[in-house]
């Protein structure tokens, strides 16, 4: 059939606009096709990779132009991307904003602090739940186990919106772990790499062994358990003192559940508070229905555990454990090493979905203190090879743990702690002592009368030292009459401490020199296996003897000397009335020895210029104040003065 003209003449055209199309698309450049996204700087680290990425925040009340609060919102990641596993993690994020961190998912804080904490100076992370981050090569590059996110939630101070409140750094605090420098990302996202020192440590083809190394410290707590079963198990745990200046008197020891556990029973020790409260109203007892829980001992999520009197020790219920029941009492092992341990055993019921023998989490948030000892702060509990101990039945072999945790506690110095304890100087050539400090251990919140808490101590006749502070103003306002001293209105406040140490300076002469160290308990409870330790930075190596006490050098140091009391007089005692209460002041706990040294091995020291008094002095493990000056040798009112004061002193100190 023939096609009409006029068909074919539209066909025509529309091919010349075909045609037309084609060849402008050909004239026109081409837009290139996007450049493939760079990868994700995870993929260029071989080691352990942390970012840190802010995610959000705003202004919370109240308003405060000067220093606003602010929520914040994070996320910490840290990625194994290495060959071996990584155990026990742990992050250090250097925040630097008065942080305070109100929660994290999947993290706790590794000092054992609860939260809310502040973290303003930077805080480390230890991981939980999720304590261990298998690499790549075991896993088959399983990322869910090879990563955790730490959600953050807290406030900081000053820095709002378009600023973002960024950490100074991040990186990994892992033993054998080295940390590139972190890079920022934007004004939101930080990220760094950390390589393993050595990647030949393993021999294992990339799988490490299934528990850690067990570490030093100054004090370590062991949670073994002993026994197992669905829905309980019990643990024992275990405190040692490894610090040959560590110890512990009255020991509280606290810690978090994190399951819901709580605690049945108990030998060895005991809550603070008897506690059912929790299980009763809680899911607790919702589950364990037919349970009698007034048998139960403690349902609080942060318990406090308390040691028992001696007279405990072989009671049939609560004690009959090895090195339990001391009063809460803990030597350093140079003491007496059979005392450098305590220990009790708990049972411990489990809520689902943990009710099977093999579900064994310890708890967290470690925190220990005694009542005048040195501050300890604790780590995270790492699993460790399981503990042996001696077989029950005294046949010669060894039963393991089921499961093994080690929490390590070192030494800390607090900014905030308040001394306990205090010193005071003074010397053969001057007639007046320099007494503690001004509020040296903190001063009372509502005094009795008004005082000054800046004004230096007043200086005070030696036999002076004898009295308690509140009995002292006449003896300090007739010295400084006759040394003609001004004196301050108000007075300055007392020192306030349990416990002061006088450090008198006894002789000097060509050969050697001797001091006098004169121990003072204004407390109303006795010290028992006192000791004390006093760092002489040039005095040690002359060190002869201590005459009195039982001293020697530190083992292991060359400026400390380490000083107890002998059998029969290692009590120190509490305050007690004068012989005529009425009348008398109360009379403190006193101990008191000669020390002396020999000059031949520091022949250049200058013992009255200062370096015969101590620049550091331990009670019990507690670190105490020293006076801000030295006794100078400026002329005495008179020899007879000062040689009645001191022998006062020391006649009053043998009538004890």
């Amino acid at each position: 059939m023939a096609v009409p003209a006029q068909l074919h003449s539209i066909i025509f055209s529309f091919i010349l606009l075909l045609l037309s199309l084609f060849d402008t698309s050909l004239s026109q450049p081409q837009t290139p096709s996007p450049a493939p996204a760079p990868p994700p700087p995870s993929d260029s680290c071989n080691g352990i990779f942390l970012s840190y990425n802010y995610t959000g925040g705003h202004a919370i009340p109240p308003t405060d132009p000067t220093n606003q609060a602010y929520r914040f919102e994070s996320t910490l990641t840290v990625l194994n991307n290495g060959r071996h596993e990584l155990k026990s993690w742990r992050a250090f994020v250097g925040f630097q904003h008065q942080e305070l961190l109100v929660s994290a998912s999947n993290a706790v804080l590794a000092d054992g602090s609860s939260f809310p904490a502040e973290v303003g100076n930077g805080t480390v992370l230890a991981g939980f739940p999720i304590i261990d981050l298998k690499s790549a090569v075991e896993t088959a590059g399983d990322r869910a186990q090879m990563e955790v996110r730490v959600g953050l939630v807290g406030t900081q101070f000053g820095v709002g919106a378009p600023d973002v409140p960024m950490p100074l750094n991040i990186s990994l605090v892992n033993d054998g772990y080295s940390c590139l420098n972190a890079t920022n990302e934007g004004n939101n996202v930080m990220h760094v790499c950390c390589i393993q020192d050595d990647l030949n440590s393993d021999s294992n083809n990339g799988v490490n062994d299934e528990f850690l190394a067990r570490q030093e410290g100054d004090l370590v707590i062991m949670y073994d358990v002993i026994r197992a079963y669905s829905d309980n198990y019990w643990a024992q745990v275990s405190i040692s003192i490894h610090n040959p200046l560590g110890r512990l008197d009255k020991w509280q020891l606290s810690f978090d559940w994190m399951r819901e556990e709580f605690i049945y029973a108990m030998r060895g020790a005991y809550p603070y508070v008897v506690d059912t409260t929790d299980c009763i109203f809680g899911r607790q007892g919702q589950h364990y229905k037919e349970m009698d829980f007034s048998q139960v001992l403690n349902c609080e999520r942060r318990p406090t555990i308390v040691d028992l009197p001696p007279t405990r020790a072989n009671d049939s219920i609560l004690g009959r454990i090895p090195f339990c029941c001391r009063n809460g009492t803990i030597l350093p092992p140079l003491m007496d090493p059979s005392k450098s341990i305590s220990s009790f055993n708990m049972q411990v019921y489990k809520m689902p979905p943990d009710l099977n023998r093999t579900e064994l989490v310890p708890p967290q948030n470690w925190k220990i203190k005694g009542t005048m000892n040195p501050e300890y702060e604790c780590g995270s509990p790492i699993r460790v090879t399981p503990s042996q101990f001696p077989d029950p039945s005294g046949l010669p072999s060894a039963t393991a743990s089921i499961a093994s945790w080690q929490v390590v506690c070192n030494i800390t110095q607090s900014k905030q702690a308040v001394p306990r304890c205090c010193v005071s100087y003074s010397a053969f050539f001057n007639d007046s002592a320099i007494p503690c400090n001004t509020c040296a251990c903190g001063c009372n919140s509502n005094p009795s009368q008004t005082c000054s808490a800046t004004e230096p101590a007043l200086l005070l006749r030696p036999d002076a030292l004898l009295i308690p502070f509140e009995n002292r103003t006449a003896e300090a306002l007739s010295w400084a009459d006759i040394k003609r001293r001004s004196v301050p209105n108000p007075l300055p406040c007392g020192d306030n401490c349990g416990v002061s140490i006088n450090w008198h300076l006894l002789s000097d002469h060509k050969d050697g020199w001797t001091a006098r160290i004169t121990l003072f308990n204004w407390g109303d409870s006795s010290f028992e296996d006192w000791f004390a330790a006093v760092q002489l930075d040039k005095a040690v190596p002359g060190f002869e003897e201590v005459y009195t006490f039982n001293g020697s050098k530190l083992l292991g140091s060359n400026n400390t000397l380490f000083m107890q009391g002998r059998p029969g007089l290692n009590y120190l005692l509490a305050e007690t009335d004068g012989a005529k209460p009425k009348k008398d002041p109360r009379v403190p706990g006193t101990q008191q020895s000669v020390i002396s040294f020999k000059k031949k091995s520091t022949p250049e020291i200058e013992v009255a210029a200062g370096d015969g008094f101590p620049t550091k002095v331990l009670f019990n493990g507690e670190e105490c104040e020293l006076p801000t000056r030295l006794p100078s040798k400026a002329p005495m009112v008179s020899g007879r003065s000062s040689v009645f004061g001191f022998l006062t002193l020391a006649l009053l100190l043998l009538m004890q």
